[in-house]
Parts: C-alpha cells; sequence; structure tokens
C-alpha cells in the first residue's frame, strides 16, 4: 500500500480517507466497526470524521461519529497504527457555525475526550464564519498544536479569499499552515474548485482531500431517475445531478467500468485521483461491497482515453 505525503508534514497517509458521516446515522456501532476493520485489515489507515457529525439525526450537538471511532479503537487498540481527521467549527442543532477561539478550544477537548485519544492527528476548520478574522482562528489552531493536542491543521469550507489571506497569515506570523484542503469536488461539481482553489493549493503546496467524492451516492450509478430518489435516506440530495449532463457522466462511468471489468463507483474515484494536487478522495461505505468498490479505486489505473472520455462528459 503506497502513502501519500500531506502537504510539509512528516504525516503519510494511504491515499484514500474514510468518510464516517454515516457512522450512527445509516450505521449503527456494530456495523460501522465492522466497516472500520474491514478498511484497516485491508492496509488503509486514513479515517476523517467530524464533531457534527450526525447532528441531524437527533437535531443535537453531534458527536456520535467520533464516539464510535474512539470505542473502536479502543476496544482494538490501534490508535498508533491509524491516522485520524477531525472538524470543527460546523453548524450543529445546538449553534450556528463557530470558528472563535473559545468554541475551537472547548471542541478540541470535546472531540478528544469521543475519541479517547490524547491528539487528532489532522484537525480542520470545518466551516468559516467571515465576522471572525482568521487572526483569531489560526493561533487557537496553532496553540492546540503547540499543546500535542492535534499534530497538523487543515481547512474545509473556505472561501477562496480567506482561504488565501490564512496561508498568507500563517507564513508571515510563523504559525501552523492548513497543511490540507477538503473542498467539495467530484465529476459532476468541477467548476468550482478546479477554477477558484486549484491555483491556491499549487501555490501552497497543500494536499487536497475532497468530500463527496461520490457526489452523494450519485456517482455510484444507483440513481438513474426520480424513482430512484427513495433508495436511501441520502436519495434527495441527489435530485440536483439527474440532467443531461449528469446521465452522460454515468453512461461514461458504465463504458469506462465495462471496460476494467469494475464498478462505476472505482471508475469516478480513480478519476479524482488522477487529478493534480489531490491526495486521495473521501467516500463512505455502510457495507463491505461498497467498502471493496472503493477501496478498490486506489489500485486501478485509468489510461488517457478513459481521462478523456470523462473530462469530455464532465466539462463545465
Amino acid at each position: 500500500m503506497r502513502r501519500i505525503k500531506i502537504g510539509e508534514t512528516s504525516l503519510e497517509v494511504a491515499p484514500l480517507s474514510l468518510g464516517t458521516n454515516v457512522f450512527g446515522w445509516t450505521l449503527d456501532e456494530k456495523g460501522s466497526f465492522k466497516i472500520l476493520d474491514a478498511f484497516t485489515d485491508a492496509g488503509f489507515n486514513f479515517i476523517d470524521t467530524a464533531d457534527m457529525y450526525s447532528f441531524w439525526v437527533d437535531g443535537g450537538p453531534g458527536g456520535q461519529s467520533e464516539t464510535i471511532i474512539g470505542n473502536w479503537m479502543k476496544e482494538r487498540g490501534n490508535r498508533e497504527e491509524v491516522v485520524i481527521t477531525s472538524k470543527v467549527g460546523g453548524a450543529t442543532g445546538v449553534h450556528d457555525i463557530d470558528v472563535r477561539r473559545k468554541h475551537i478550544m472547548e471542541g478540541a477537548d470535546k472531540s478528544l475526550k469521543r475519541l479517547q485519544t490524547d491528539y487528532i492527528d489532522l484537525y480542520y476548520l470545518h466551516y468559516d464564519d467571515p465576522e471572525t478574522p482568521v487572526e483569531e482562528s489560526l493561533r487557537a489552531l496553532d496553540d492546540l498544536k503547540k499543546a500535542g493536542k492535534v499534530r497538523y491543521i487543515a481547512a474545509s469550507n473556505l472561501s477562496p479569499e480567506r482561504l488565501t489571506e490564512s496561508l498568507k497569515f500563517s507564513q508571515e506570523n510563523n504559525l501552523a499552515k492548513y497543511e490540507a484542503l477538503q473542498p467539495l469536488y467530484n465529476l459532476v461539481e468541477r467548476e468550482n474548485y478546479e477554477t477558484k482553489y486549484a491555483p491556491i493549493v499549487a501555490e501552497h503546496n497543500v494536499t487536497v482531500f475532497p468530500y463527496s467524492a461520490l457526489a452523494t451516492g450519485f456517482l455510484t450509478g444507483k440513481y438513474r431517475s426520480e424513482d430512484d430518489l427513495d433508495k436511501s435516506p441520502r436519495g434527495q440530495g441527489v435530485a440536483k445531478y439527474l440532467n443531461e449532463q449528469g446521465q452522460e457522466i454515468l453512461n461514461a462511468l458504465d463504458q469506462v467500468a465495462e471496460k476494467h471489468n469494475t464498478a462505476p463507483a472505482t471508475v469516478a474515484l480513480a478519476w479524482l485521483s488522477a487529478q493534480p494536487y489531490i491526495g486521495g478522495p473521501v467516500a463512505s461505505a455502510t457495507s463491505e461491497e461498497q467498502l471493496n468498490q472503493i477501496l478498490s479505486s486506489t489500485s486501478l489505473q485509468l489510461d488517457a482515453a478513459d481521462l478523456e472520455l470523462l473530462d469530455r462528459v464532465s466539462q463545465y
């Protein structure tokens, strides 16, 4: 299993991250343990969570996913063998987006308690509040790193302007910098990342781990018409992709998948991994079949014809 180096750090991870926003939602603890075991047994080590997962289940503060992962690591005794990311700042049922120092410091301690660990390997600012100065958030994150509570910091849903401002502020003030970016990026959501963020990550040597890599399941081919939207609790989130271009993308994925004797989801993730500065996609699974499809993407080598076809049907 090859490893990807994150930014300018010494942190190395497998080229795919297991998304765990389904833990405590569509997957209970027993089922989550089964997926985590299969993931690590296959040689993968990169697990992605957030303090807000999965607050939407009960409208509360979240923490279900972190709690399950913490229980699993304690039971397996494998904390040193896995790389854990978590996030702070996202809105839950009890507070709005909050990236102020007080919330970041308190949020980190709560995450550490739920994860039953002394440190988080990669800690993301999950969302952003333009009213909070980047200096306030960055100094809080820098203090967490100095205290050993987080090893490295990263960013998710920041605007291009705020991301650039943050990276420059860290550099000019000798503070911890965002080593990774987790943006929305997939075959049906290309333009925003490629036009606004790709130049920034290239300039600042930031490793990218896209979320919603399968477009809420659309790129698996599970949802082909409006009649399919009731197949899962996440179905309504893909309705916006049921258009002419979305169908062309699914047809192309089917064509490439048949050529390589694999699944559309595997092809979609392999395409993403082939893009510049991508460390690996973030993808979730609720069954071992789904897990095998996403893991297989790390060994699928798309040829020039495959990439040209997928690029063409997904162009903006």
